[in-house]
């Protein structure tokens, strides 16, 4: 590459003028964004953070949820030749101020107004902070300015100046630190240079048909390398358009109106859409039940036939025709009607899932990367696809299995190193390999599989290694259950934290005749306990004993962000959600012990400090 990625977008934009960029909802409908008013609103950028005496290397902070004026920010940042440094959106105050702090970020181009009157009191922690630019409000306070205020500031730098940055870039240099989700700790900043970005964005090019026709639905977080290249660089650099969601609670709502070609996400989202489309189903008439699981037999057997390397019946190939076009058809309306493909990354993706969706033809497009390979290393796409596996490691990455079969990666998307931590960065690389950390299998035909993270295993007391991603996939295909949490390191057998999907759970409490008030109710009942441990028992009929929960505890609520137990992309955050629930988990050990069988679990609050103590 000889180029850095604003050097190569606004090279893009004049050629492509008034063609649409970008698309945002405003007054309850979606507007375009030309080109050549992204480059406009970048290059102002770029001219204000000059103005505001930035040098090449210093950096720019972005807390923002997904919006052109993110776009603005991270390019303008990068063009004059700073660093910028994606915050979560939702991240409390604490972690921001950890992040601003950490980078010695000099400016912070902040969206929300709660954490600016938060912020605001505690600059003193932050005096390298020099200028706040709130976007779309006004505080009253000299180190914060409004954006608009800004952008009109920006045009007193000379547009020459900025031009001199640009011509001076370097794609070998850093373009920015992100910081990892400390699902394991404090996050550490990740430094990517633009050839980091550069290399997977030429990859993804040569596997993934990607054009000026094509619209992105974008929802996973910016902040999240994975949505930042794939659904932002990715994207603009083949012409496709970027629609903005209005959040995550409206992507089913904004999939029909904004009808995208592509949308990227981890796989919690799948996971939803299966689960609301199978109680659809089971709750529907008898006939449209019927139809809808004869259509999706034979699209299971039609997959698994193509996947084993066999050539279908043309029988079976037009009645699985046939059913897309007639017994699937709803579900490709409730996604806009264009959708093409999905891609799923972030975390696995349970391969039931991927069945159901690419039966449905719909497919899903497994990958596998990190913060620190910019960051895709593998993946499934449309002329390989290999369904169980994130597909085949690009041609520029080398993989290999190391100690323990641990995945070990060597190529152009691997990171520099991890900001202010030369220790640490020693440490995640052996004889020039990356560690990842994760542990993986590659088959004969070259397809790699993730078993787990390696410092997620649990060894049992008997000494058996056990995969808890792999359990709490299982258990999240259930229509009555929401999320899991497997626990069991060094302990006789394994446990597990289980959320129920307390829509379907009340449909069934209220089919039994089952009383209830609150949820609290419905986790402590001795029947909804005995179906689930029935539903459990199922799911693991094929499992070997040590592979298997004997003990559960059900939930009344959902593990959350507030108590820091997930990360802004939904993975369990272990260590937190052992610390929250320890009594409950040691306890699950004891009441085996005393003949106590499956329990629930009341949470009426969130729980004190006190309470995870006691």
């Amino acid at each position: 590459m000889t180029k850095t990625l604003p050097q190569i977008l606004l090279d893009k934009a004049a050629r492509r003028g008034d063609q649409e960029a970008l698309r945002r909802k405003e007054d309850g409908q979606y507007v375009g964004i030309s080109w050549k008013t992204l480059a406009r609103q970048v290059r102002l950028c770029g001219r204000g953070l000059i103005g505001l005496g930035l040098q090449p290397g210093d950096r720019v902070a972005i807390m923002a949820p997904n919006c052109p004026e993110w776009v603005y920010a991270d390019l303008g940042a990068m063009a004059c030749g700073a660093l910028s440094v994606p915050v979560y959106h939702t991240e409390g105050i604490d972690t921001v101020l950890y992040i601003l702090q950490n980078s010695s970020s000099r400016v912070l181009f902040l969206y929300s107004l709660y954490i600016a009157e938060e912020l605001a009191e505690r600059l003193d922690e932050v005096p390298h902070l020099e200028k706040i630019i709130v976007i779309g409000d006004e505080l009253d306070h000299p180190r914060f300015t409004s954006l608009a205020s800004f952008l009109k500031e920006s045009e007193k730098t000379a547009e020459s100046l900025l031009d001199e940055r640009l011509e001076k870039g370097k794609p070998d240099e850093a373009a920015t630190i992100v910081y990892t989700s400390g699902t394991t700790g404090p996050p550490k900043g990740v430094l990517l240079t633009h050839n980091n970005f550069l290399s997977n964005i030429e990859e993804c090019c040569k596997r993934f048909d990607i054009s000026e026709k094509d619209m992105c639905l974008s929802f996973l977080p910016l902040s999240h390398v994975f949505e930042r290249m794939a659904g932002y660089y990715f994207m603009l650099y083949q012409g496709a358009v970027i629609a903005y969601a209005e959040g995550i609670d409206s992507v089913p709502a904004n999939l029909v109106e904004v009808a995208p070609t592509v949308a990227i996400s981890v796989p919690r989202l799948y996971e939803k859409m299966f689960a609301r489309v199978m109680d659809r189903v089971v709750s529907g008439p008898w006939l449209k039940k019927q139809m809808f699981f004869s259509a999706l037999n034979s699209g299971r057997k039609l997959v698994r036939q193509e996947q084993a390397g066999q050539s279908p019946s043309a029988l079976l190939q037009g009645a699985v025709a046939l059913a897309r076009k007639v017994v699937f058809a709803p579900i490709k309306k409730h996604l806009g009607g264009r959708l093409r493909f999905f891609v799923s990354g972030g975390a696995p993706l349970t391969e039931n899932v991927a069945e159901f969706f690419l039966a449905a033809g719909i497919p899903i497009y497994e990958g596998y990367g990190l913060t620190e390979t910019s960051p895709v290393i593998a993946c499934n796409y449309p002329d390989a696809l290999r369904l169980g596996t994130v597909g085949r490691p690009l041609s520029d990455v080398e993989v290999r299995l190391g100690e323990d079969d641990e995945i070990l990666v060597r190529g152009p998307n691997v990171f520099s190193g991890y900001w202010n931590l030369p220790d640490e960065t020693r440490e995640a690389f052996s004889d020039g390999w990356f560690k990842t950390g994760d542990i993986g299998k590659l088959d004969a035909d070259g397809f790699l599989s993730i078993t787990d993270r390696k410092k997620d295993l649990l060894v049992t007391a008997g000494g058996e290694n056990v995969a808890p991603q792999m359990l709490e996939g299982l258990f999240k295909t259930d229509k009555y259950l929401s999320n899991a949490m497997v626990y069991g390191d060094r302990k006789p057998y394994l446990t597990a934290l289980l959320v129920p999907n307390f829509e379907n759970l009340e449909k069934y409490a209220r089919y039994k005749n089952i009383d209830f008030l609150t949820p609290c109710d419905l986790v402590n009942h001795p029947k909804i306990l005995n179906l689930i441990r029935r539903r459990l028992d199922g799911l693991q009929e094929n499992l070997a004993s040590f592979q298997r929960v004997k003990r559960f505890t059900l939930l009344s609520r959902d593990f959350s962000k507030e108590e820091d137990e997930i990360t802004p992309t939904l993975k369990i955050k272990r260590k937190v959600v052992a610390k929250n629930f320890n009594k409950i988990l040691e306890g699950m050990y004891i009441a085996k012990d005393k003949g106590i069988h499956d329990a629930g679990f009341c949470i009426v609050e969130n729980l004190t400090d006190a309470e995870k103590d006691d």
